[in-house]
C-alpha cells in the first residue's frame, strides 16, 4: 500500500461517509414517526434512506473516496435501519414476529462473526453484491408494507409487492450471511496457517 493510498483509506470527512451519516440520523427520525403513526412521513423518510444507500456507493465510486470508516459505516447504517424498521413494524403488527426473528437471527450470526474476527485482529468481511441486493429488496419491502396499511386505494398491490420484496430480501440476506461466514472461516484459517511453525 502506497502512502497516498493509506492516507486516502484513513480519511474521515468524505462525501460517502457524510451520506452514510445522514442515513444513520434518519433512523431515530423514522422511529419517532412510526411510533406516532405518522406513516406517510415515515414512508418518505424510509424512501430517503433507500436513496442514500444507493447514493453513498455511487459517490464512493465516482469520487474515488474509499475509506476504512466508510467500509464500516455503510453496512452499519444499513443494519441499524433494517433492524429498527423490522422491530417497529413488528411492534405495530404490520409484519409478523417470525419475520422479525429471521432477520434478527441473521444479524446475531453476523455479530458473532464480527466479534470472532475482531478478537483475531481481522477486519470485517468485504460487502458482497448479494448483501446489497438484500438491503435493496428490504428497503423496498418495508415502505410498501407500511403503505398497505395507509392507503386503501393501493393496499392490495402494495401488500403483494411488499411481501414479494420481503421474501426475496430475507432469502438474499441469509445467503449473504452464509457468504460472510464462509469468508470469516477462510480468514481464520489463513491466520492460523500463518501462525503455524514452518
Amino acid at each position: 500500500m502506497t502512502a497516498a493510498t493509506a492516507t486516502s483509506a484513513d480519511r474521515v470527512l468524505t462525501v460517502p461517509n457524510l451520506i452514510s451519516l445522514v442515513r444513520l440520523l434518519l433512523v431515530p427520525t423514522f422511529a419517532f414517526l412510526v411510533i406516532k403513526s405518522w406513516d406517510v412521513a415515515a414512508i418518505t423518510v424510509m424512501a430517503a434512506a433507500g436513496v442514500t444507500d444507493w447514493l453513498d456507493g455511487y459517490a464512493a465510486r465516482k469520487l474515488k473516496q474509499y475509506s476504512r470508516l466508510g467500509q464500516l459505516l455503510d453496512p452499519a447504517a444499513d443494519r441499524l435501519f433494517i433492524l429498527s424498521t423490522v422491530f417497529l413494524l413488528g411492534w405495530r403488527e404490520i409484519i409478523p414476529w417470525w419475520l422479525v426473528a429471521l432477520l434478527a437471527a441473521r444479524e446475531a450470526v453476523m455479530g458473532i462473526a464480527l466479534l470472532v474476527l475482531k478478537a483475531k485482529g481481522i477486519g470485517p468481511p468485504s460487502v458482497v453484491f448479494v448483501g446489497k441486493a438484500a438491503t435493496f429488496a428490504l428497503m423496498y419491502a418495508f415502505p410498501l408494507l407500511l403503505l398497505s396499511h395507509v392507503s386503501r386505494w393501493v393496499a392490495n398491490s402494495a401488500w403483494v409487492l411488499g411481501w414479494s420484496f420481503a421474501i426475496w430480501g430475507v432469502v438474499l440476506y441469509w445467503v449473504a450471511g452464509v457468504a460472510y461466514w464462509i469468508e470469516t472461516v477462510r480468514a481464520l484459517r489463513h491466520v492460523k496457517a500463518g501462525q503455524e511453525p514452518s
